[in-house]
């Protein structure tokens, strides 16, 4: 789960990481209160789960309240990347001296964790990794040891961050680090990481992906999908325990087993098509799961053709078959289904779809042929 902002900085203020003091607000007239509370100039930030908010106007500056209601008319409602703002947070404004970037992921080829740091963050991070990459500085932490005192120092000594806060700067990483270990994130990037004029290393901005898989250790985190404005379809599927995420082209993907989800969205673009969605309906998956996959892409009015690629290990082919059966006559499909069945019942599976009299089931016998089959359904695309 991709957090916004504002949630981010409450994680990592747990740890002991430094962040500015804010509020939500959600209309102008909100922001305008936040304002007054906080005193001062103040910053007004949209929230959405994606980068480049500066460069579209999504952050303003507010010398006081009347500036920060304007400021928040201007942002609500905006589009960010595909993303509408309907959130804001409003902090307190910080005199910069510095920007720093910092980020901790997992590196699964090399079976560790990855910190990467650079004396040059702000918005154009991105720029400065392309172009000098030298500025960027990697380094593999052991989870087993965790990020020593002495990794932290090396970091901030090749990264050339100010010598005079090193001290401070090498205690943010760890404490962003324990963020990371012990709330089960995928990621917790932080730019800029500042360092004010007053000496203090404070988070000014925080992007943390959260594991959903961890929540039971964590029943709190639930409360964050509060804060979001579920895609209804995806909402749908996540009732009905099924791995959904939308993407943006017209071929609709039901897999069993990420991976095998993954490679399909692989071979869909590699002949010329876009997958509408990854859509895992996991291993053991039986007719019931099927039909409950084929009715949440009925939803979405992006499809045009579903390529159905099932490759049979707990999963019985024949039960997938069912499954299909079973939604060609209790659902309106509007699209036609092309179908790979391999593995367990493979042939069983492929004798029940050959029952079914519909010119809308595509029988195919390899993973291309059946992605080549589905993008020419979708119109080529």
């Amino acid at each position: 789960m991709d957090l916004f902002e504002f949630q981010g900085k409450s994680l990592l203020s747990r740890t002991g990481v430094a962040v500015p003091e804010g509020r939500v607000a959600r209309t102008p007239a909100e922001a305008r209160a936040a304002a007054v509370e906080l005193g001062g100039r103040v910053v007004v930030k949209a929230q959405v789960q994606v980068g480049g908010r500066g460069k579209a106007g999504g952050i303003k500056l507010a010398e006081g309240p009347e500036e920060a209601e304007e400021g928040a008319a201007e942002i609500l409602g905006m589009d960010i990347k595909g993303h509408t703002v309907r959130v804001l947070w409003v902090e307190k404004a910080s005199d910069i001296a510095a920007e720093y970037y910092v980020s901790f992921t997992l590196d699964r080829a090399a079976r560790k964790h990855l910190v990467m740091l650079s004396a040059m963050g702000g918005m154009d991070i991105e720029a400065v990794a392309a172009q000098s990459p030298e500025k960027v500085v990697r380094m593999h932490v052991d989870p087993v040891l965790g990020l020593t005192n002495w990794q932290a120092s090396e970091l901030v000594y090749r990264a050339d961050l100010d010598r005079t806060t090193a001290r401070k700067s090498a205690a943010a990483l760890r404490s962003i680090y324990q963020a990371f270990v012990t709330l089960d994130c995928d990621l917790v990037e932080v730019n800029p990481l500042i360092l004010t004029k007053a000496g203090e290393v404070i988070a000014l901005d925080a992007k943390v992906t959260l594991d959903s898989n961890a929540f039971f250790r964590h029943p709190d985190f639930e409360a964050f999908r509060d804060d979001f404005t579920p895609d209804p379809i995806e909402e749908m599927a996540r009732q009905r325990d099924l791995n959904f995420i939308k993407l943006d082209g017209s071929v609709g993907i039901i897999g069993n087993g990420a991976g095998l989800v993954m490679s399909t969205l692989d071979v869909v673009s590699l002949v010329g098509g876009k997958a509408s969605n990854f859509l895992d309906v996991g291993g053991g998956a039986d007719a019931e799961t099927i039909t409950n996959a084929l009715d949440v892409l009925t939803n979405d009015p992006t499809v045009r053709s579903v390529l159905i690629n099932i490759f049979g290990g707990i999963t019985r082919c024949d039960l997938v078959a069912q499954g299909i059966v079973t939604a060609l006559g209790d659902l309106d499909l509007p699209w036609p289904l092309v179908v790979r069945l391999d593995g367990t019942n493979a042939r069983e599976g492929r004798e029940i779809l050959g029952t079914v009299v519909s010119d809308r089931v595509v029988a195919a016998a390899t993973m291309r042929e059946a992605a080549e089959q589905a993008v020419a359904l979708a119109g080529g695309h």
